[in-house]
């Protein structure tokens, strides 16, 4: 399968990777493997771009990662995609989030408007029903710390670039 798109993505520190992981480890070990992309960290997807701007998508990575400082996400809810196909652990939608998303320069995400989520599994409707209790039962608040960037070509996976947010600038303008 040829790449189709990049993917810019925030991605949680590795003390809540860890964390994110037992809800994810739960699913899996109640049998629900999902079709979800293996081997990705646990992210919110901010922005995607064209493949013919990978190197422009690069250099905004460098910018923004130089720029901005690590940000708080409160992970408190749970939800279904619409159309029932993917389920997600969700931070709250604040100021710093939407603004972490705006200086991507992206109004959209793969097409649709931005909801900052984690996704937890993408199967069928029927599955996805199924296993939202699974995860209510393992899923407990967290604020988590995103900490770095990281850009990525899909289908397969390739990564291309992963840098963390060293500057000071708590909320983008």
């Amino acid at each position: 399968m040829a790449e189709e798109f990049l993917c810019l993505m925030a991605e949680y520190c590795e003390e809540d990777q860890e964390k994110i992981d037992r809800w994810y480890n739960a699913l899996q070990a109640a049998g629900f493997q999902g079709q979800q992309t293996p081997g990705l960290k646990h992210h919110l997807s901010i922005a995607t771009f064209p493949l013919e701007q990978e190197e422009a998508a690069k250099a905004l990575v460098h910018r923004l990662a130089a720029r901005l400082a690590s940000r708080k996400a409160a992970i408190r809810h749970v939800g279904v995609m619409p159309g029932g196909r993917v389920l997600f652990a969700a931070p709250d939608m604040t100021e710093e989030l939407v603004q972490l998303q705006k200086a991507t320069g992206c109004e959209q995400v793969g097409g649709h408007l931005w909801l900052p989520h984690t996704t937890m599994l993408m199967d069928e409707p029927e599955v996805i029903g199924r296993a939202l209790p699974v995860l209510m039962q393992h899923f407990t608040p967290l604020l988590a710390t995103i900490d770095r960037l990281e850009l990525c070509a899909f289908w397969p996976v390739r990564h291309i670039l992963t840098l963390e947010l060293k500057g000071k600038q708590e909320i983008s303008s």
